[in-house]
């Protein structure tokens, strides 16, 4: 996939009144409610890391600060949405069984188009959030950040169920890295 068109504005250049219309577009988007609120519902008594908006935006906090330190001139917009969006699917993946990265790109998707994202950052978003379980080793890349930083994101040795965690010691987040 080539680099999009707002890689090379340059972060600088973009509007911070566009970027914060861009997140809380999303964030006030009803389908992005009913998907959190059944994620909420449906993870009441989950004992594990929750995919919450808290969980949602230590990953952005992070990809931004990943982002600015390897100057990868991500828009802000990008990554917030990329990290509001990435674990939306958990629902569907609760209730019917399906990977929450697939269901993910599906609401994803719906929720872009219905909070005017062009198709090109939509097809960038999509990509990061359906290769978030896998890690692509590219450091310039949406879908590498957002793998990374989902990981970086969870507090592993303050976790109450650290010992029962289904992560490998040598996952979890023992030191704070970031």
């Amino acid at each position: 996939m080539k680099s999009p068109k707002y890689y090379s504005k340059g972060v600088e250049t973009i509007d911070k009144n566009l970027i914060n219309d861009k997140i809380n577009i999303i964030i006030e988007n009803r389908s992005f409610q009913y998907n959190l609120k059944k994620i909420e519902n449906l993870e009441k008594q989950r004992e594990f890391c929750k995919h919450d908006m808290p969980h949602f935006l230590d990953v952005a906090r992070l990809m931004y600060i990943i982002s600015l330190e390897n100057t990868l001139n991500i828009p802000q917009y990008m990554i917030y949405a990329t990290a509001l969006l990435h674990d939306i699917g958990r629902g569907e993946e609760y209730e019917n069984g399906t990977a929450h990265d697939t269901a993910s790109v599906k609401i994803a998707s719906e929720i872009l188009k219905q909070c005017s994202y062009d198709i090109e950052e939509i097809d960038e978003i999509i990509e990061a959030i359906g290769n978030h379980r896998n890690n692509t080793e590219k450091l310039n890349s949406l879908s590498y950040i957002l793998y990374k930083c989902d990981k970086l994101s969870r507090n592993c040795a303050n976790c109450r169920a650290i010992y029962d965690c289904k992560w490998p010691v040598e996952k979890k987040n023992l030191k704070i890295t970031y």
